[in-house]
């Protein structure tokens, strides 16, 4: 039986998600459990592996990150 964790999303969904403001690729930052938009500078919540892709929803991110 295998260690490995499972991935949160589907790598074909995620090469197909863009971010609702800039429509610019997302990334999965799988230690923050947000799919990042670096053109944004904003993280967009996975909750029970579903994308929550709202301008609202999503949060700031530092300039350190």
């Amino acid at each position: 039986m295998s260690d490995a964790v499972p991935p949160i999303l589907d790598p074909w969904l995620l090469a197909r998600l863009v971010c609702p403001a800039t429509r610019t690729p997302l990334r999965f930052d799988a230690v923050r459990g947000l799919l990042v938009s670096d053109a944004a500078r904003r993280g967009y919540p996975v909750r029970d592996g579903v994308p929550v892709l709202l301008v609202e929803a999503a949060v700031p991110l530092d300039d350190a990150e």
